[in-house]
C-alpha cells in the first residue's frame, strides 16, 4: 500500500530529494559543507562494512563530549571491547526476558489515555515506554523520565547551545548517580559498568559517563521513533484493523515500518585513508554521510520502494546500521514495539490521526514525528 502522500511535508520532501540524488548523483560532493553524500544501497552497506577507511571516530562531534569516548564513535580494537561490555545485557534472549515488564509498562500508560478517547502519541506512548524501560536497565529513577526528554531534544534538536547546555547537566546526573552505586552497589547496568576493566584498567569517569548518555539516549530515541513512526504508517495504509485480527504479522510490519520509516535517517563517517567508493575518490580526512533511509529505497534492492508492504520478503534493511556497528539495542527496540503496538491496537479501536500538519524532528542523523495525536474508541 503507497502511503507517500499522508506522509508529513517535511518527509515527503527529503525523500523526493533522496530518490532524486539516487538517480542522479548517488555519491555527491557537496562543495559547501566539504561533506560527500552517499545514497545507494550497494555503496552504504560497502561503507558500513569497511571501517578501516571509513572510520566511526572524528564522525560524532568532539573530543569535548563523553559520547566521543563509546562505541558508537571508536573503531577497533577499542570498539569491539566496548561492545562486549553491555553486548550481554541486549542480547535478544536476555532482552526477552524484558517481554513481561513492557507489557505492563504499556498497558498501565494505555490505562491512563484510555478514558479520554484522544491520545498524543509521542508524548503519551511512544517516549514514556521506552523511557521507563532504559532508565529501569541503567538504574536511574524513572520518575526522573521527563527530565531525560527535555535533555534529549534539546540535544537532539536543540540550538549548538542548548545541546551543549543539555550534556552538561546530563554529565552532572550521571557522576552523581556513579557516586551513589560505588557506595551502595545496585543490581543495573550502572553499576556493572563501574565493575569492568579492558587490559586490567576500569572506565575512566567520562567514559563510565558516556556510555550512560549513550545508553540513556539512544535507547529510547530509536524506540520513540519507530513506536510512533509505526502507527503513522498503519493508518496510512489502513492497516490498523488487518494487524489486529492477525497479530502474528506485527514482526514483519515492524520490520517494514524500520524500511519506511528508520528512526536514523544518516549516519557518519570519516575518511581515515583514500579509497574508493563507488567509481569515486575520497581522500583521507573527508567526511561522509551514509543515507540509510536512501539505501532502504533503492529500486535495485527493493522492489516497490514506495510501497509499504507486509509482504515483503527478504527485508534487509540498513536501518539498524550493519557489520561491527550494527545497532547495539536492535533487540531491545523491536521487542518493545512487537509487544506494545498489538496492545495499543487492541486497546484503541477506530485509531485515526487528527489534522495533516504533524511537525517532525530532524537532528540531521534522527528524523522523525515530534507528535502524533490521534482520535479512538475505547475497546
Amino acid at each position: 500500500m503507497t502511503l507517500f502522500q499522508s506522509l508529513p511535508e517535511p518527509m515527503q520532501e527529503r525523500l523526493n530529494w533522496l530518490a532524486h540524488m539516487r538517480q542522479s548523483n548517488p555519491i555527491y560532493f557537496d562543495p559547501e559543507t566539504q561533506v560527500w553524500h552517499v545514497f545507494r544501497y550497494a555503496d552504504v552497506l560497502a561503507a558500513l562494512h569497511d571501517f578501516a577507511h571509513f572510520s566511526s571516530e572524528n564522525a560524532y562531534g568532539t573530543e569535548e563530549s563523553p559520547i566521543s569516548t563509546t562505541l558508537l564513535a571508536t573503531d577497533p580494537p577499542r570498539h569491539r571491547q566496548l561492545r562486549s561490555l553491555v553486548s550481554q545485557a541486549f542480547t535478544p534472549r536476555t532482552v526477552s526476558r524484558l517481554a513481561p515488564r513492557i507489557q505492563t509498562i504499556v498497558e498501565d500508560l494505555i490505562q491512563h489515555i484510555l478514558p479520554a478517547g484522544e491520545v498524543e502519541v509521542v508524548d503519551q506512548l511512544a517516549f514514556p515506554l521506552p523511557a521507563i524501560v532504559i532508565a529501569e536497565l541503567l538504574g536511574v529513577p524513572s520518575q526522573d523520565r521527563s527530565l531525560f526528554q527535555q535533555w534529549s531534544e534539546a540535544i537532539v534538536v536543540g540550538t549548538p547551545e542548548q545541546g551543549k547546555q543539555a550534556m552538561h547537566i546530563l554529565h552532572d546526573y550521571f557522576v552523581e548517580q556513579l557516586q551513589v552505586r560505588r557506595q551502595h552497589p545496585q543490581d543495573d547496568l550502572m553499576s556493572m559498568l563501574l565493575t569492568v576493566e579492558i587490559d586490567g584498567a576500569h572506565l575512566t569517569e567520562w567514559e563510565l559517563v558516556g556510555f550512560c548518555q549513550l545508553l540513556l539516549i539512544a535507547g529510547h530515541e530509536t524506540t520513540t521513533k519507530l513506536i510512533s513512526a509505526a502507527l503513522l504508517c498503519f493508518d496510512g495504509a489502513d492497516l490498523v484493523d488487518p494487524l489486529r485480527s492477525e497479530p502474528d504479522l506485527m514482526p514483519r510490519a515492524v520490520e517494514e515500518v524500520l524500511r519506511y520509516l528508520p528512526p536514523a535517517w544518516m549516519v557518519p563517517r570519516y575518511v581515515r585513508e583514500e579509497v574508493q567508493l563507488g567509481g569515486r575518490r575520497l581522500l583521507a580526512g573527508a567526511h561522509v554521510s551514509l543515507w540509510l533511509a536512501s539505501a532502504n529505497r533503492d529500486e535495485m534492492q527493493f522492489a516497490d520502494p514506495d510501497t509499504f508492504r507486509l509482504d515483503r520478503e527478504n527485508n534487509r534493511h540498513l536501518s539498524f546500521g550493519h557489520s561491527i556497528h550494527t545497532c547495539l539495542g536492535a533487540p531491545l527496540a523491536r521487542l518493545e514495539a512487537t509487544v506494545a503496538l498489538p496492545l495499543i491496537l487492541q486497546a484503541f479501536h477506530n485509531l485515526r490521526r487528527t489534522g495533516t500538519a504533524i511537525e517532525v524532528v530532524d537532528s540531521g542523523l534522527l528524523f522523525g514525528l515530534k507528535q502524533l495525536p490521534m482520535t479512538f474508541t475505547p475497546s
